[in-house]
């Protein structure tokens, strides 16, 4: 018997018990929280994504159930030091074990080295690859060798010519000081 699994509701131990595999490429719009951080630009970008599902013996002989996601967009965003606009690629590559529970989940993805997930027969794979790919956001977008000169300082003519007529106030105080006899 054949089973169709769909993204949006999937049985995660069906999906890993038939070591099923599921692809797509879906518009950047379809991950509206990921379309905000790009500032609203880019919803027609492809969001590219395959999950992989399979069920692993552990050393007491429990099969476990785990998922492999790869997950990547091309995101425009603004560069931090020319203020232009870059392209950022990010990208998923991660494995995740399911438990039973939320609270066997939270207890064990402290320790574990990869990540915990409670099992659900209508898991959402769509908020997954928004939550891993929003993880993997650039702290700083920026170009590695910005396209245009970065002017690194600020002059303003009108300015230098105001502090310039300007008197120093420590000239005032430096005249005080050697007028004075010790």
């Amino acid at each position: 018997m054949s089973h169709e699994f769909v993204a949006s509701r999937l049985d995660v131990k069906a999906f890993a018990k038939a070591g099923a595999v599921l692809s797509g490429q879906d518009p950047l719009s379809k991950y509206p929280r990921l379309l905000e951080e790009a500032g609203g630009q880019g919803a027609d970008r492809p969001v590219q994504w395959e999950a992989h599902g399979e069920m692993r013996v552990d050393a007491s002989g429990l099969a476990q159930v785990w998922l492999h996601l790869n997950a990547q967009v091309t995101l425009p965003l603004t560069c931090q030091r020319c203020l232009g606009p870059v392209d950022m690629a990010l990208a998923v590559d991660r494995t995740f074990r399911f438990v039973a529970t939320e609270e066997q989940a939270e207890a064990e993805d402290e320790e574990a080295e990869e990540d915990v997930l409670a099992l659900s027969r209508d898991f959402n794979l769509h908020e997954l690859i928004e939550d891993e790919l929003l993880m993997e956001w650039p702290v700083v977008p920026r170009h590695d060798v910005c396209p245009t000169v970065v002017k690194l300082a600020a002059q303003d003519a009108d300015f230098d010519a105001a502090q310039a007529s300007k008197p120093n106030p420590f000239a005032a105080l430096a005249g005080l000081k050697g007028g004075k006899s010790n």
